[in-house]
């Protein structure tokens, strides 16, 4: 009696599993094709107007690599689920645990040799922000990455000196100031004042604490990475679950 009331119980599990695993896998192909159409179309655009070549200012390349990863390796889990073929859920495993690795060591590389990789950044950054009205890419993940953190330039609120508009040796109205995204907002939804930067590069730190973030990005997302790295692992973890226990 107790073998026949185990077997249903099996049963139960092996297709719960496998619906899990199918719809996860389903639904990361879905959002990597959807992912690699948007990078498509985003890198024709960047053809037309391409000024920046360096691969941390190219967000379609990015946007294909991940989009193309994604798709693949979900397909291949999705394909192995439905048809229970060991050899496509070993190598889907297999992938996923080698990906996850890989952010782990990267991360660590981060953590280990931060001034180094600070400094790589900063330089493709302060690139990007001497091209910022240039490339349409690079200027809306910008602005969005110093609204999200709270953060303006790459290394700190001064790296907008290299833009000709906004260095102070210029003349027009972005002169010696920075971008709307870096102003402190006071009142969420308030109407934004887009030359609420206006001659802030000349001044001190101390003096712009109420007006605009001084910090640099590179160290907004850093310290974000950090606090939060417990929580991302345990994301990982999370989706990783599914191909163990399979």
């Amino acid at each position: 009696m107790a073998r026949g009331s185990e077997c249903p119980n099996s049963h139960l599990y092996y297709y719960s599993v496998k619906f899990a695993l199918s719809t996860y896998a389903t639904l990361f192909s879905i959002l990597g094709l959807v992912v690699l159409c948007v990078g498509i179309y985003a890198e024709v655009e960047r053809q037309k107007h391409k000024t920046l070549e360096g691969i941390f200012l190219a967000p379609a390349i990015i946007l294909l690599l991940l989009g193309f990863t994604m798709f693949a390796v979900s397909f291949v889990g999705m394909v192995g689920s439905l048809r229970d073929n060991r050899t496509l859920l070993k190598t889907f495993f297999w992938v996923l645990l080698v990906i996850f690795l890989t952010e782990l060591l990267l991360l660590f590389i981060e953590i280990i040799f931060e001034n180094k990789m600070n400094a790589v950044f900063h330089s493709n950054i302060q690139e990007g922000i001497r091209h910022y009205y240039d490339d349409l890419d690079f200027k809306n993940i910008l602005d969005f990455v110093q609204e999200k953190f709270s953060c303006c330039g790459g290394d700190e609120f001064r790296d907008w000196e290299v833009n000709q508009y906004h260095s102070c040796n210029g003349s027009g109205p972005l002169a010696c100031g920075v971008p709307y995204t870096c102003c402190i907002r006071k009142v969420p939804g308030e109407v934004i004042n887009t030359l609420c930067g206006y001659r802030t590069l000349d001044k001190e730190r101390l003096e712009l604490l109420d007006t605009i973030h001084v910090r640099g990005c590179i160290h907004a997302v850093g310290l974000w990475l950090k606090d939060n790295f417990e929580a991302t692992l345990g994301i990982v973890c999370s989706l990783l679950l599914p191909q163990v226990r399979g």
